[in-house]
């Protein structure tokens, strides 16, 4: 076909012109590998060659599973634009798409490269129609990277709060901090892993392994960023529960890891957050590493296509982790919308899966103009939707004013490189060191302190040890053995876990464990502004003229006889922990995962020698346990003299003083477990435990436990936990009664029918001159800059593209969508649960009540009678 022929670039426009032409699977020798998933599989050929141990694997075999795998196929993209509290965005965005060329589109959609700007992630601008280039920053607990920001409690933390308002208010000031600071798009919150796994080395990003926790934490965490006019990012879709294997070539294997999941499973419990969060009007959802059921996420099309933007009615944008996009047309035609940081199968290679061969496909009819045209406006809308459009809160970027990210990713000093990925060698201010923690009573270190203490869960306070009384004595007879009220309280404090270690920022993304843990590592993590450490916080606590601290911040005793011997203590606090985080940082033998649950670096030994000898071995112990998850606690939880132990998950910048708080009673005991603490990891069942070695060129998972993971696991097997999930004492007690059930609407087999959606926005399908997207005359291109100019137009060759199987039959709508979030008749209230909570205790406190529903043992059909 001659490149002078107009050419309808619709996609019905593009399958009649290659009717003739036999639907088959991609392959190398067929197209070019430049543009098309062939680049893909010709790179993971060259990694093979090089290692011996692929050659003797099936190639047809891997490469179909690469190409299609497992999951079944649903084409083509749903539009976005069909939901009413939508339509103004999308009225405004198709009005701009309207007039973008094919390069300002191209642009909207591709990163720029990896450290090409300020932000970790940044798109091309469209300058003629006034669209900026978007800052995406990480991430889940505070803003990476950034200055004088917030180092809030981990989700896991907000998690065991178990308090909407916290969920809220935290993204709340989150949000802010990010529209200060010039991020359009925050990289949080994270609702995968879910935590199947309780050894998951990503698991303290998330709330909790239980698909309703995380699912209302992160929709009012999501309002709460949005709230602020920030692009909220709910990651990572889907079922990307281990950090081994997780993505290509980070481990050594070309292929990431497969995560096979059933229907139901998928449905019920890891989709159920995601489901949460497109209910809350999430912007933006970030699809995966890993594959699933054998197909890329980033490129599965039942994930993107038809649960997301079909069933769910996702009107945002999907942008994919980084380096997580392994193939070209083939990810757009999935349901990929932008991809992230733009490089293609290598970090800083400039050389995009998208960019240049994304406007090549589009010029040679390999890509709808629909598709690339709804990729566009979804990604303009969610700009519109959060009003990024009013620039009295979102200033134009230089020169036309002063807006855009005021710090740099890459360099701590005030001037830097404005591309220091390129070879550019320009420098300006890059860091304008803006204070965004807060001020007086909005001070966001008030908001973590608060949080970090309500996530404390309290597991065991044996003899009403705690609280704790300032001056050591409790004034009630004579305390904890001692003789002589008019002698000072001794307090031993033991454990590297409770000091500063070499400061909170030594390694970078806190990607080791030392000192108190206060967070996990990896992308997730953010520099601490300040760390207030359990030994400052304490000493600062307890009333020095009648109590005396002995400290010993080593996971090693010293000498017997010395002053912090625990035979001479009154009281004795220990502290111990359990760090992970994202695979691509390693620390003591540690990759991300964890290696089993235990307390690290000697923690359990620790404990153990403390409480055996404190007070000559008959005087009480606390323990504290900062971790990313679970921990077995059965080498001393039931040593007599441990008598109180505190999960303090990860409390953040303000990690001392919240401990304070609920060690002196200052709050009530309030936290409640958002895992379980099972007495090993074995009783975490087969679907909990971490594949640490191949067993497959493409290593396979198989979720084959199906619902049952944590405490449904436990409950469907009788397995006693030590704690299970929702545990958690009180300073106080509590008395449940007079519980209610009103139903509201009666039950009905199927919801009601998909409501008729709004017509989505509509555009010429006409292919544009390939002669407008060249480079213009005299432009500087900068080394490894992703661009979206094609060098000739000899480059836009037409002919018969293979789309994938299944791609010509139009998949019929899903019953279960028509809104945000689903069918809306999936979100009727048909029950309604009251009951009445009384504190019966002498102190005032908090409680959580959880309602937990199950099938009675024999369920009858009211209308067949079948059991």
């Amino acid at each position: 076909m001659s490149r002078q022929v107009k050419l309808d670039g619709s996609r019905e426009g593009l399958l009649a012109a290659h009717k003739d032409t036999p639907v088959r699977a991609s392959s190398e020798e067929d197209y070019d590998s430049s543009s098309e998933l062939g680049q893909e599989l010709d790179d993971l050929a060259r990694v093979e060659g090089e290692k011996p141990e692929y050659k003797t694997h099936n190639e047809q075999r891997r490469r179909q599973r690469l190409e299609s795998g497992q999951s079944p196929p649903w084409y083509p993209t749903p539009l976005g634009g069909t939901v009413t509290s939508w339509q103004e965005s999308y009225q405004k965005a198709e009005a701009m798409v309207k007039k973008m060329s094919l390069v300002e589109k191209v642009n909207v959609t591709t990163g720029t490269g990896w450290m090409s700007k300020m932000c970790v992630g940044t798109t091309g601008p469209a300058n003629g129609v006034g669209f900026p280039s978007l800052c995406l920053q990480d991430g889940p607990l505070g803003l990476r990277f950034v200055d004088h920001a917030t180092a809030f409690p981990a989700a896991l933390t907000v998690g065991a709060t178990w308090n909407k308002d916290l969920m809220y208010r935290r993204g709340r000031a989150h949000g802010l901090e990010a529209r200060l600071k010039g991020v359009n798009v925050l990289l949080g919150p994270s609702m995968g892993p879910l935590g199947r796994m309780p050894a998951g080395g990503r698991n303290w990003e998330g709330f909790g392994s239980d698909p309703v926790l995380q699912g209302v934490a992160a929709a009012l965490t999501i309002k709460g960023i949005q709230d602020e006019g920030v692009i909220a990012t709910a990651k990572h879709y889907i079922a990307n529960e281990q950090e081994h294997f997780r993505q290509s070539f980070e481990w050594g294997l070309p292929n990431a890891m497969s995560s096979n999941v059933d229907d139901r499973t998928l449905h019920e419990l890891y989709l159920w957050p995601f489901a949460d969060s497109v209910k809350a009007g999430v912007a933006s959802v970030m699809c995966s590493y890993n594959m699933v059921n054998n197909s890329y996420a980033c490129g599965n099309s039942k994930l993107m296509n038809g649960l997301l933007k079909d069933e769910l009615g996702f009107q945002g944008f999907v942008q994919s982790d980084w380096l997580a996009q392994r193939s070209g047309v083939a990810s757009a035609l999935a349901g990929l919308d932008m991809t992230m940081p733009g490089d293609g199968l290598r970090w800083m290679n400039g050389d995009s899966l998208w960019g240049p061969h994304l406007t090549r496909a589009a010029l040679n009819g390999s890509l709808p103009t629909e598709r690339l045209d709804d990729m566009v406006t979804r990604t303009v809308a969610a700009w519109y939707q959060l009003g990024q459009d009013d620039k009295s809160r979102w200033p134009a970027p230089p020169p036309e004013g002063d807006g855009g990210p005021n710090f740099s990713s890459w360099t701590d000093d005030e001037e830097g490189l404005i591309h220091p990925g390129t070879d550019d060698e320009t420098t300006a201010v890059v860091n304008k060191f803006l204070d965004v923690q807060g001020e007086g009573k909005d001070f966001h270190g008030r908001l973590a302190q608060e949080i970090a203490a309500e996530g404390t869960v309290l597991v065991k306070n044996e003899d009403n040890l705690l609280p704790l009384s300032r001056d050591g004595w409790s004034g009630v007879g004579l305390p904890n053995g001692a003789t002589d009220l008019k002698k000072k309280y001794h307090v031993g404090i033991y454990g590297e876990d409770a000091g500063p270690g070499k400061g909170p920022n030594v390694c970078p993304d806190r990607g080791c464990n030392q000192g108190t843990l206060a967070s996990g590592w990896g992308s997730g993590a953010v520099d601490f502004p300040y760390l207030v450490t359990p030994l400052k916080a304490l000493e600062s606590a307890f009333d020095l003229d009648s109590v005396n601290l002995s400290v010993s911040l080593s996971n090693e005793l010293q000498a017997k006889g010395s002053a912090s011997d625990p035979e001479k203590q009154d009281l004795c606090i220990v502290f111990i922990n359990s760090d992970g985080g994202e695979g691509y940082i390693a620390s003591d033998g540690i990759r991300g995962d964890r290696n089993d649950l235990y307390p690290q670096k000697g923690g359990d030994k620790l404990v153990q020698k403390v409480a055996k000898t404190c007070g000559g071995g008959s005087l009480p112990t606390v323990v504290v346990v900062h971790a990313i998850g679970p921990v077995i606690l059965e080498r001393w939880i039931d040593l007599p003299n441990v008598k109180a132990v505190l999960l303090a998950n990860l409390p953040g910048e303000e990690s001392g003083n919240a401990l304070v708080d609920v060690l002196f009673g200052d709050v009530d005991a309030s936290g409640r477990l958002p895992y379980t603490v099972g007495i090993s990891l074995d009783d975490y069942g087969p679907g909990g435990q971490i594949l640490y070695y191949p067993n497959a060129a493409v290593p396979q998972q198989n979720f084959t436990e199906g619902l049952y993971i944590d405490y449904r696991h436990f409950d469907a097997h009788t397995i006693t936990p030590r704690y299970e999930f929702g545990f958690g004492l009180s300073y106080t007690t509590f008395e449940l009664s007079d519980l209610r059930l009103t139903t509201l609407k009666p039950k009905s087999a199927l919801p009601d029918p998909r409501p008729q959606g709004l017509s989505p926005p509509t555009y010429p399908t006409t292919l544009p001159d390939a002669h407008t997207a060249l480079f213009p005359a005299g432009f500087r291109k900068l080394k490894k800059y992703i661009y979206p100019y094609i060098a000739s137009v000899e480059e836009i060759k037409r002919g018969s593209y293979p789309y994938p199987a299944g791609y010509s039959t139009p998949q019929p709508l899903s019953p279960a969508g028509g809104a945000e979030g689903g069918n809306p008749s999936l979100w009727d209230v048909h029950v309604e649960v009251n009951v009445s909570v009384t504190n019966t205790g002498a102190r005032p406190g908090k409680e959580v009540v959880q309602v937990y529903l199950s099938f009675p043992e024999v369920v009858v059909d009211g209308e067949t009678g079948a059991t």
